[in-house]
Parts: structure tokens; sequence; C-alpha cells
């Protein structure tokens, strides 16, 4: 009997809500569960073994000791995966980049003893893939639970899963929303991607880019909205300062 696809998720700097999407998954876990062995998930489970093949890595890298514990993770996984946006592109994280690094630290612990203590010794904040190579991203904040099984259903298989390369104005419309601009509020829906559903718009709040930038390339298709208001992709991009912080556009494997 061929064994199943072994998985372990782990988390660095995030607040964990892509892991609960996951335990959110309930019954529909058990189709999972079916066809992969979750041999090491903190948040759900006690056991944990470092024998797996798929990681599932969510959360931003942080400090010194954060990039020692993922090589050594991306050491022992055949294929790695970046869970959520703090993982995808650094995500809310990357936001204390702005500050120096001693004014951070001062600001939120004031005169605490910590100096020399490891926990505290951060760096500029940095996504998975500026650590280690990724193999697969699942992107979002949080991320998609179809999504989710979609992409790890995909690798049990042996196959690549399809992660959508187009904007979330193809989602939005498909919906039959009336377009955030029409509203009077700025969406970064034409140059995020898409796999959402479009959530955000569909509830009424512009999209704040949390899947990542697409290409510039890959927005052809809303040049007409751009047009219409008067907006290139640049005009945008600069306003993607939540999610996507001193990021200029997705790298091709993303």
């Amino acid at each position: 009997m061929k064994q199943k696809t072994r998985v372990a998720v782990f988390d660095f700097a995030d607040c964990e809500g892509c892991e609960l999407q996951i335990a959110n998954l309930e019954e529909e876990i058990l189709d999972l569960i079916e066809i992969v062995d979750i041999v090491s998930f903190r948040e759900v489970m006690k056991e944990h073994s470092d024998n797996y093949d798929i990681a599932i890595v969510e959360g931003s890298i942080m400090r010194p000791m954060d990039e020692e514990r993922l090589r050594n993770i991306r050491s022992k996984a055949k294929i790695l995966v970046a869970l959520g946006a703090c993982a995808t592109i650094g995500g809310v994280n990357k936001i204390r980049n702005q500050w120096m690094h001693d004014e951070v630290i001062k600001t939120v612990y004031g005169d605490a003893p910590i100096h020399r203590n490891e926990l505290f010794n951060v760096f500029k904040t940095k996504a998975v893939n500026e650590v280690v190579p990724v193999d697969y991203y699942i992107h979002g904040c949080p991320i998609d639970r179809d999504e989710f099984k979609h992409v790890i259903t995909s690798l049990a298989l042996g196959k690549k899963p399809e992660i959508p390369n187009y904007p979330v104005c193809v989602e939005c419309k498909k919906n039959e929303n009336i377009c955030q601009f029409e509203l009077g509020n700025f969406c970064l829906g034409p140059i995020t991607r898409a796999g959402c559903k479009a959530i955000c718009p569909t509830h009424n709040s512009p999209c704040e880019g949390c899947r990542g930038l697409i290409k510039k390339a890959e927005t052809k298709c809303v040049w007409e909205v751009l047009e219409r208001y008067n907006l290139s992709y640049e005009d945008i991009r600069r306003r993607c300062t939540m999610y996507n912080y001193g990021k200029e556009e997705c790298s091709v494997d993303e």
C-alpha cells in the first residue's frame, strides 16, 4: 500500500489566522486525511515528527533564530508551501521595515530588560522566499479554504496546483459587484492576484491587496477600468502599503 504524503505545518510571526482556516475545515479535513498524514501541526495536535514530505509555513521571518529554524525545516522537506500573506509577501509585518529596529523595540518595550535576549534580536521582516526557496504559495489574509484544499490535494496527487495570475477585478465582475471606484473607494483589485472570490468587494469593502501583486503584463484585462478612472499600474501600486510594503511586483513564480 502506497504511503500517504506526510504534511507538517509550522508558524513564525503571524496571527495564526491562516492555520485557523485549516482547522475550520472541520469535516472537510477528513477528505484531506484520506490522502495525507498530518505529522506536525502545533495549532491542533500535540504530536510532532521531523519526518515529512511537505512543509507548510505560515508567518514572516523576523529574527536570526527564525532564519535558522526555517532553513532546518526546508532541509527536511521535499516541498515547501508558503501559507498566507505574512509568509508569501511579508504581509503587515513588513510595515515596520520603514523604521529602525532599535526605534521599534524602544516604542514597544520601553526600558524592559531585554538587551542580549535573542527573542528580541530582530532584523528587517522577510517573506519566506527571502530566506529559502519556496515551491508553492497559498495567498491571502486569511487564506481561502477551498484554495488550500486544492493546493494540498494537487500536491498529494503529484499534480501542479493552478493559482490565478489574473486580477481580483475578474472575480468581482463575475460576482456582478458594483465597482468600488464607482462607489468612491480606492480599490487595489486591478493589480491584486485573484483567488479569493473577490470576498472584500463582494462585502462592500475595497480590496487591500493581501494576495500580492500580479505583474503589470497580467493586468491587460482591466486596462479599460484603469483608463476609465485615469489610473496606471504604478498609481495603484503606490497605494499598496498595508500588505505589500516596499514591493514592486510579484516575481515570475509567485
